[in-house]
């Protein structure tokens, strides 16, 4: 055994060296750890908005996106879909679109920011089938009424703005997403005005 004296400071030298080399151990393992946590580019895509580009949409006519995993319709309305939205209250379940399952720009007949630009998740809310667009020939399921959806699985109906007619298996108007138009011929589907 040496009697040598201790080199107490070769000593402190040693215990910060090993600590800080520890230190930047557990930070180096750490990291990619608690990164793990973060939801991945696919289900953050899954859940991003999505941007539409309505400048070639025709009046009438319906185009289709994805948005959380769902379809949702962008239609332009013509001034006629529009004119019989105000006279059909008696026939609806919901006509004033107090149910909660739309953002409270939409609780008003058209149930849109805009009133020729309808915007709604495709899904049926009865028991999620997707209904069909019928723009010329509704009148088959709801008569005197010209264009609507249908849902082709258990027969709800709906008119221009989404919001189902009485009588019929849906207990709730279509669902309208949050949106925003960023200009005239852009939205934004996933976010609502101030939560760019």
């Amino acid at each position: 055994m040496s009697n040598a004296p201790v080199n107490k400071s070769r000593r402190r030298f040693l215990t910060v060296a090993t600590s800080v080399v520890g230190g930047v151990g557990v930070v180096g393992a750490a990291v990619p750890f608690i990164a793990s946590w973060n939801p991945s580019a696919k289900a953050k895509s899954a859940g991003a908005p999505v941007e539409v580009d309505i400048s070639k949409l025709e009046p009438g006519q319906l185009i289709r996106v994805k948005w959380r995993g769902k379809p949702v319709w962008v239609i332009s309305r013509t001034p006629k879909m529009l004119s019989v939205l105000d006279g059909l209250a008696d026939q609806l379940r919901d006509p004033s679109s107090e149910e909660p399952q739309q953002p409270a720009f939409a609780q008003n007949i058209h149930r849109s920011m805009k009133q020729e630009i309808f915007i709604a998740v495709g899904i049926c809310t009865h028991l999620g089938c997707s209904p069909l667009f019928i723009p010329e020939t509704f009148s088959e399921q709801v008569e005197g009424i010209d264009s609507g959806f249908f849902c082709p699985c258990h027969g709800s109906t709906f008119d221009m703005s989404g919001r189902v007619f009485q009588g019929v298996p849906a207990p709730l108007n279509l669902e309208i997403p949050p949106y925003r138009f960023m200009d005239d011929t852009n939205i934004m589907i996933g976010e609502l005005e101030g939560n760019a």
